[in-house]
């Protein structure tokens, strides 16, 4: 849907707004949240999507994320270091965060995106997340997209959620599993109760075809994170050799 310019005027002043920052310059904002659907259908010369911010921003974003947990994991090893990151900035948890300030909203997308549901769409939403980060890096510089991606990313940067993130109980359990029996750990999703805003995932994972653990949580990660961590301390009580 092609808006018109007094609309789309006044959802950037918006977006500005709940991110907290002012552009300086307006069509880096534009860019970081025009779909391409909605290029294709402009047919606006030298308009561009935000492909190509998306590129940007996902370096960026490892970069900042990568910063924050030297300071907050000093004597963390390199491959926890790498998990703990990658659980921050993978598309689930880019959407989730885009979800909490409603950027699906602010997006430029062609009628075709628009109808199949694109403003809620996982991937896109993802995408959209980390060219507003390049964007802001690219008007403000590194100091003001570190700034916006303290905010956005609140207490999911706290020391103790990264500490927590940082034991990634997941991967553990795989490590475990494959010594035991040669295969991975199995997770069946079993419910999903809740209305839309507040919904709880409760996940069972077994081991050797053995149920281990259960673990309920507001999205499946955080769920099979909670069943792994069971898991592992009914494996430790099992047999504390196997499992430290």
């Amino acid at each position: 849907m092609v808006l018109l310019e007094r609309d789309r005027e006044q959802l950037l002043q918006e977006l500005e707004s709940v991110i907290g920052y002012q552009f300086s310059d307006r069509k880096l904002l534009i860019e970081a949240v025009t779909h391409r659907s909605y290029v294709n259908e402009a047919r606006s010369s030298g308009m561009l999507d935000n492909q190509r911010l998306e590129f940007f921003g996902d370096a960026v974003l490892g970069l900042l994320i990568s910063s924050r947990l030297l300071r907050i994991l000093p004597v963390s090893s390199e491959g926890n270091l790498s998990r703990t990151r990658a659980s921050l900035v993978d598309a689930e948890t880019l959407a989730g965060l885009a979800e909490k300030i409603d950027l699906g909203r602010y997006l430029l997308l062609g009628r075709g995106e628009e109808k199949s549901g694109g403003r809620k769409k996982k991937s896109l939403l993802a995408d959209a997340f980390e060219s507003l980060v390049a964007a802001v890096y690219l008007d403000g510089g590194i100091g003001k997209a570190e700034q916006l991606v303290d905010r956005l990313f609140g207490s999911l940067l706290s020391p103790d959620a990264v500490s927590e993130a940082d034991r990634d109980y997941k991967t553990r359990l795989q490590e475990i599993s494959h010594a035991l029996c040669g295969s991975s750990p199995e997770y069946i999703h079993e419910s999903v109760t809740g209305p839309d805003h507040d919904l709880c995932f409760s996940v069972a994972v077994s081991v050797g075809g053995e149920r281990f653990g259960r673990g309920v949580g507001k999205s499946k990660k955080e769920a099979e994170q909670a069943a792994a961590r069971e898991a592992l301390e009914a494996l430790r009580k099992r047999d504390r050799n196997c499992v430290s």
